[in-house]
């Protein structure tokens, strides 16, 4: 079948990379050729631009951040996303342009209408996306858990992570057909069969074979 170009959403300690991960994990178990990436970054010039939107050494106002995040997507895109697609590659991204929609648009404040018509301009939308919705008390704890300095973002005061989480449950609403609301506040793996019957659901003709998740080394 057609590969599948699948996103993970949600604000911090939500699990995204862990399910990115195991997703990547049970795809490739089944037999497909799977590409995991990541936003903002997933290509060399995307990279350089993450480490300066996450590295908090310069305060960006909301509408050149916003930009520089299409900016590393757009290279993502050319560079990594389409190739893989073309290649027969089903791929898994950590975050895409729902995130800026979420961070900077309802977050930050940024025009929200701008950022529509970057996505589309960006020309490449997900077959599905994951979104991942956990309450601030189960978030704070797995950050804390991580015991990693916080990145600009995780920084961010709590009112910005409300905003955040209810703009991601907004454009959940907004679109079922693409996007999947999922309770995030289970166990990992309670998290990933709901993710894996998500899967079943959408791409039946994907005939994905259900395995434990392997635990991380």
């Amino acid at each position: 079948m057609t590969p599948k170009f699948i996103t993970l959403e949600g604000g911090e300690g939500a699990g995204k990379s862990t399910q990115a991960r195991l997703l990547a994990q049970q795809l490739t178990g089944s037999g497909k050729s799977v590409l995991l990436t990541r936003e903002p970054g997933g290509a060399p010039g995307a990279e350089r631009l993450r480490e300066l939107l996450l590295g908090g050494s310069v305060d960006w106002s909301t509408s050149a951040e916003t930009l520089l995040h299409f900016a590393a997507r757009a290279e993502h895109v050319e560079r990594t996303i389409r190739p893989a697609l073309r290649a027969g590659t089903w791929v898994v991204c950590d975050r895409f342009a729902d995130s800026t929609m979420a961070y900077q648009g309802f977050g930050q404040g940024a025009d929200r209408a701008m950022i529509a018509t970057l996505t589309r301009l960006i020309g490449l939308s997900p077959d599905l996306t994951i979104i991942l919705d956990v309450v601030p008390g189960v978030a704070a704890k797995r950050l804390a858990a991580r015991g990693l300095a916080p990145d600009r973002y995780e920084s961010l005061a709590d009112d910005f992570h409300a905003r955040v989480a209810k703009g991601f449950r907004q454009i959940a609403q907004a679109d079922p057909e693409r996007c999947a609301l999922i309770d995030a506040g289970a166990t990992e793996s309670a998290v990933h069969e709901s993710i894996m019957r998500v899967i079943g659901q959408r791409f039946p003709q994907a005939c994905v074979q259900h395995q434990k998740p392997t635990p991380p080394e």
